[in-house]
């Protein structure tokens, strides 16, 4: 129960994939005013802020959000006295783009690490490489603006090759090709050990289920891990 009222969720809309299913089950809370967040924060003693910023796999699609992957990371840190809150800014249907023009709202909201989720829906919609490319990138420059010592962890993802190979093979080299270019930390594909596995996941077979969202936590434990504790 500490642990779940500890867990700040900042815009837990979740509205629609991007192909377009109806929704599953899913918490409905109202969106967190920045600044009430961040006072809700530093009252729980907690000064440091782990911030998702993502879409429907970050918002917990489907699930209900204390079940989310951001919320088994908040699960982790409490159980090793970690002093860091985290903070689920995930969208459900959220694409680069879309992200980029509600960052500087989310941004009111100081992260000392920020993991950038986002890219699998410009994927998906066949959206020109470039343009996540760019998107990404200014969404990088855009925290390090605000705040030059967030440290930043970029997660990487995969699309099946409904696209062409050519473009499947050209969007997954995007996550790792920023992540050097801006010596940002890299989880290497968000979802491995998940995808495609039918029983981690749901009916759509796009979203992890409970037991597949724990897999995913401990993909981003392990780059999050020596990022917190060094």
């Amino acid at each position: 129960m500490q642990t779940f009222l500890k867990f700040r969720y900042f815009l837990v809309f979740l509205l629609m994939l991007a192909c377009g299913e109806k929704s599953g089950k899913s918490s409905e809370n109202s969106p967190v005013d920045a600044g009430q967040t961040e006072s809700s924060v530093d009252q729980n003693g907690n000064n440091k802020v782990i911030m998702f910023f993502g879409d429907s796999l970050t918002a917990g699609y489907g699930l209900d959000t204390e079940e989310a992957f951001p919320a088994v990371i908040q699960q982790i840190v409490d159980s090793l006295n970690l002093n860091y809150t985290v903070v689920n800014a995930g969208l459900s249907g959220e694409t680069t783009a879309s992200g980029r023009n509600r960052l500087d709202w989310v941004l009111n909201q100081k992260a000392d690490v920020f993991i950038l989720e986002l890219g699998a829906n410009d994927g998906l919609r066949g959206i020109p490489l470039n343009e996540t490319r760019l998107n990404l990138q200014a969404i990088v420059n855009s925290v390090k603006e605000k705040n030059p010592d967030t440290v930043i962890i970029l997660a990487g993802m995969q699309i099946p090759p409904n696209m062409g190979q050519e473009y499947t093979t050209e969007f997954r080299r995007i996550f790792p090709e920023l992540a050097d270019q801006n010596e940002t930390y890299l989880i290497p594909f968000l979802l491995d050990n998940v995808a495609g596995i039918p029983e981690l996941n749901q009916e759509d077979g796009i979203h992890p289920t409970v037991e597949g969202q724990k897999i995913v936590a401990n993909n981003v434990w392990e780059v999050l891990e020596p990022v917190l504790t060094k």
